[in-house]
């Protein structure tokens, strides 16, 4: 009985790590798409069609229910997916409403109209395609009023992360965040809207400076999957634990096992 999980690469690994540490009774099923990443430079479309082929084989595999452990797949797929119809008995969920449901201090599954909230000025870094979206602001919008969004494009950021280079991804960071607070000289939150960033969770931090609050997906999407799976115990499904990757499952087993300092074999997908 296993949950899906999919991610365009890595990134997602940061998510089932909160999850499996979350929910250790229920096993994952994590599918890494990385013969096609990174996903943030293509366009809607692509996205579109690459996240429904993975979400299809996740289904076809016994999970039932699917996590896109990816922003930019949640940004540019989720919706379409959820309009054209879900099989009868599947779901396939995203990661930014649990990002805002904390963000405007809402509990899980608080459908209230949107409200006035204490932050007003938050600084979104994300991938290109998804700061293209506009999917943050507008699953925004249907919480919260008054609240000044700064979206920065990170591009390079997940390359550097899925190559291994952490010297050029801290970088990287530096610099788009020096180019974010020439837009917004003082955010009062940052987004990590991206489920590889939170591995630079650190150097975001010290770039933005220690009176910003970082919020990052892991435990929140956990916490929220969580609540899902108690009021949805039926949703676990009949898939088989593992990893697996459109990639080459060596480079991409030691990339993960160094990303979370534990073994982890991907096989082929």
């Amino acid at each position: 009985m296993a949950v899906g999980i999919f991610d365009s690469g890595l990134g997602g690994l940061t998510v089932l790590n909160a999850a499996q540490t979350r929910l250790p009774e229920v096993d994952f099923l994590y599918y890494a798409d990385s013969a096609h990443a990174p996903y943030g430079v293509r366009n809607a479309e692509d996205i579109y069609n690459l996240t429904r082929n993975a979400v299809q084989d996740l289904w076809s595999r016994g999970c039932d229910l699917v996590i896109l452990a990816c922003n930019t797949a949640s940004a540019a797929a989720l919706r379409r997916m959820q309009e054209e119809g879900v099989p009868q008995g599947k779901r396939v969920l995203g990661v930014f409403v649990p990002l805002i449901e904390a963000l405007t201090e809402r509990q899980w599954g608080d459908n209230s109209p949107p409200r006035e909230v204490a932050v007003k000025h938050v600084a979104l870094f994300a991938t290109p395609a998804t700061v293209a979206s506009r999917a943050f602001q507008r699953e925004l919008a249907f919480r919260a009023i008054g609240v000044d969004v700064e979206a920065q494009a990170c591009g390079g950021v997940v390359d550097a992360i899925e190559d291994g280079d952490m010297i050029l991804a801290e970088a990287l960071v530096r610099s788009h965040v020096d180019a974010l607070k020439r837009k917004m000289p003082q955010p009062q939150a940052a987004i990590l809207g991206c489920t590889h960033y939170p591995l630079m969770a650190e150097a975001f931090q010290a770039a933005l400076g220690p009176d910003v609050q970082v919020f990052s997906q892991g435990d929140l999407v956990a916490e929220s999957l969580a609540d899902y799976l108690q009021r949805h115990p039926d949703m676990l499904g009949g898939g088989v634990a593992g990893y697996l990757t459109t990639g080459n499952p060596q480079k991409v087993s030691d990339r993960a096992t160094q990303f979370l300092r534990r073994q982890i074999t991907f096989k082929a997908a």
